[in-house]
């Protein structure tokens, strides 16, 4: 009997497992760094015997068969904007704000809109589909989260980025303006009081922008290219605050510790989880033969090394030309005149690779999130310049716990990028300390990737999981700020000093009008 009960328990769980749920995975922005973090998700849930359907922009040539791609029409952002693509590193001056109003707001409708209008995903969208969990990358394409109303199923959000302020506001989830900064908001003191009433201010500003004016025009899309979704609609802004499960790409080990609620889930450098890449012949002769060790410069997908001023390339080609190291840089041009014959340039460089090899001294960087992760997985110090968004912020917490220095972009020249070079090469602490955060970023229960996957299952055997979130979602706002109460203890304070004052001044009225008469009897 009981070997009967072990082989029913058995099956029991194993028929558990082997239960397989049907997964929309919406990950339609181009951004080639967005995909690398976000393609492991879609492609492990699909290796775990899940049906997965992803809307992207980025074809995988060989997927699992259960793993069914909708393609958008391929359109890089700045193609949509229009006006032809600028030169990015003449935004290092933009303010976050003309920054979120030109790229992040006018860019996100403009891709949003792209991406309901391409033509396979309209086709998609007319079909008769199913299923058990919505999972869309969170960033400024919110009339996507009305797929999860469409098809009656849970919405997990995921973010490329840190910490989100607004899903913070709409899910109430404490928002710590003291430590934690906005996440697209550079500041150079973040703790002294300027600093901390500028994260407050642009916090309150991007957040009411958000909610009132670009949440309205992304529900316009939702009217013009899903018309016949059952009525009444919920607003997006509903979607945004109910959804069952937010992954953030950050990790307490690096970034600054945050209270986060149940259902936010810190899954930093889930790319790096499972490696299914390798280095090309030539590059990994190259770095094995480096005998003083290699330097790899990149600034991501966004960032064009080849749009550097006359001047700055000089300087940067002078100090490479001085080293005894093998460089490697990221150029997006056939040919670079002037090139040192220890310089190897790519339009593309497989990133994560080269930085995982012992070889690598230095990385120089953009200070994006996803290139520093990858380069504190692999225990290498950073030389940062940042350009836009979160990358100072990136770099600063970089520059505090010891492996990282900044390097402004106005003062490269072959003075402070050699100084900088050469502090970093001779000095064993950057090293030390990059090697100890890659230690404590790789310390955890479960991997990154492993982690996600719990929690996206977890969700779908919960039929939401509505129980994580905030109860005090169903307060007002007065209510859950305790607004109500402190008024009520204000009140009934102040009624009682006002008591006890009026008490006083009786009493003293009192003793004055018997002090006359104490006088008289003496005399």
């Amino acid at each position: 009997m009981d070997t009967l009960n072990f082989i029913l328990l058995f099956l029991a769980t194993a028929a558990s497992y082997c239960e397989s749920a049907n997964i929309l995975y919406v990950v339609p922005f181009t951004s080639k760094s967005h995909y690398i973090m976000l393609r492991p998700i879609g492609l492990e849930l699909a290796r775990r015997g899940h049906n997965v359907t992803v809307i992207t922009g980025n074809r995988e040539s060989d997927p699992p068969p259960n793993y069914r791609q909708v393609m958008i029409d391929k359109k890089e952002i700045w193609d949509i904007l229009g006006g032809g693509r600028p030169n990015v590193f003449e935004m290092v001056e933009i303010s976050a704000e003309s920054f979120h109003k030109l790229i992040f707001w006018g860019g996100g409708l403009a891709f949003t809109e792209m991406t309901l209008n391409s033509t396979e995903v309209r086709a998609f969208l007319a079909e008769d589909n199913k299923f058990d969990i919505v999972i869309s990358e969170q960033f400024f394409q919110e009339a996507m989260y009305v797929l999860a109303y469409k098809y009656n199923a849970p919405l997990v959000l995921v973010t490329t980025f840190g910490n989100c302020m607004r899903h913070n506001i709409a899910t109430r989830n404490p928002l710590q303006l003291a430590t934690v900064i906005s996440e697209f908001l550079d500041l150079r003191e973040p703790t002294s009081f300027i600093a901390r009433l500028r994260n407050f201010y642009f916090t309150i500003y991007e957040y009411f922008n958000w909610r009132f004016i670009y949440l309205e025009q992304q529900e316009k899309l939702v009217t013009t290219y899903l018309p016949d979704l059952p009525k009444p609609v919920p607003s997006l802004y509903e979607l945004q605050r109910n959804a069952s499960l937010l992954l953030i790409n950050g990790h307490f080990s690096f970034d600054p510790p945050t209270a986060y609620l149940p259902n936010v889930v810190e899954v930093g450098g889930l790319h790096l989880s499972k490696s299914d890449g390798q280095l090309p012949d030539d590059l990994q002769k190259a770095l094995d033969n480096a005998k003083h060790g290699a330097i790899y410069m990149n600034f991501g997908s966004n960032v064009r090394s080849s749009e550097l001023p006359g001047d700055k390339r000089n300087a940067i080609l002078n100090v490479f030309r001085k080293l005894n190291q093998v460089v490697l840089w990221k150029w997006e041009e056939d040919n670079l005149e002037n090139k040192p014959d220890n310089l190897i340039i790519r339009k593309w460089l497989p990133q994560k690779e080269i930085l995982s090899h012992p070889n690598i001294k230095v990385f120089i960087s953009h200070g994006g999130l996803i290139g520093t992760q990858e380069a504190i997985f692999n225990g290498v110090p950073i030389i940062g310049i940042p350009i836009y968004a979160d990358q100072y912020n990136n770099l600063l917490q970089a520059q505090y716990l010891g492996f990282g220095k900044i390097l402004e972009y106005h003062d490269i020249n072959e003075e402070s990028l050699g100084k900088f070079l050469n502090e970093v090469l001779a000095d064993e602490s950057y090293r030390e300390k990059a090697k100890t955060m890659s230690v404590r970023f790789k310390d955890r229960p479960m991997s990154a990737l492993d982690t996600a996957m719990y929690w996206i299952e977890y969700v779908i055997r919960n039929n939401g999981a509505h129980y994580l979130k905030n109860p005090a979602l169903e307060l007002s706002w007065v209510a859950y700020s305790m607004l109500d109460v402190y008024a009520f203890v204000l009140v009934v304070t102040l009624i009682t000093i006002y008591i006890v004052y009026k008490v006083i001044i009786i009493l003293m009225s009192y003793v004055k009008k018997r002090e006359p008469k104490q006088k008289i009897k003496k005399n």
